[in-house]
């Protein structure tokens, strides 16, 4: 899975332009939570290389960049969480899931 690295408050209006187009998801991942893990795990292991075309995944190391998880769940109305994945579609969130609810399924259902 080849993730994007979301480092920046900046970036959170290219997500809201690149969803005008296509789906984007957000992980928001804490390096020291083991439900974080293995939820990433669990993604990763899943994820195909053609998902990629349907939906863009944008990686969040919450510790290092607070200021934006803070930010994302101001702007997209979403109480933080972590793990926590949304799905970001015309400059909104569509789809949120937390903890061991995160599904690699039902986020490419919504495609």
């Amino acid at each position: 899975m080849n993730w994007n690295n979301l480092e920046s408050l900046a970036q959170l209006q290219i997500i809201d332009d690149e969803s005008q187009s296509g789906l984007v998801l957000i992980f928001k991942h804490s390096t020291r939570c083991s439900i974080c893990v293995t939820a990433l795990n669990r993604l990763e292991r899943k994820w195909k290389d053609s998902d990629s075309e349907k939906i863009k995944p944008y990686y969040l190391d919450l510790l290092q960049h607070r200021d934006v998880s803070n930010a994302i769940a101001e702007r997209y109305g979403i109480e933080h969480q972590s793990p926590q994945v949304l799905l970001i579609s015309k400059g909104k969130c569509v789809y949120s899931a937390t903890h061991l609810e995160i599904f690699y399924e039902e986020l490419v259902n919504k495609v």
